[in-house]
């Protein structure tokens, strides 16, 4: 399967919040952001629709390493458990695909910032 190399190859959304996909084959992903000023919320802290944008795309680039890197799915739903804030530095998110069926798939993120859990997912994607 072709892994996905170039930085920013997610959405124009994704390249705005400045994601970085390190690695997309064989329904796995790994994805950075680093935090910066843009994805503050009111406290200082990051932006809780920032870091599901991570997972989202994480699981999404998951999903799509399935079909050779072509998008081929969306989200059906989605349950983040936000562990811990975060006020600076870089987070890492992984994704896989729990189970790969031909009309859905069940997937699941971890986002670390170094050895901490910040979050945990799991999703339901519709393939199409």
């Amino acid at each position: 399967m072709r892994e996905v190399e170039a930085v920013g190859s997610s959405s124009a959304f994704g390249r705005l919040l400045g994601l970085e996909i390190i690695k997309a084959a064989d329904g796995e992903a790994l994805l950075r952001l680093a935090m910066h000023d843009g994805l503050r919320n009111l406290h200082g802290k990051l932006h809780g629709g920032a870091l599901f944008s991570l997972i989202d795309t994480a699981m999404g680039q998951a999903s799509h390493s399935l079909n050779d890197g072509e998008p081929n799915s969306v989200t059906l739903e989605c349950k983040v458990n936000y562990i811990r804030p975060v006020t600076e530095g870089e987070l890492t998110c992984r994704a896989w695909v729990v189970h790969g069926g031909r009309r859905t798939q069940v997937l699941e993120a971890d986002v670390h910032q170094g050895e901490k859990l910040i979050a945990k997912a799991q999703a339901t994607f519709s393939v199409m």
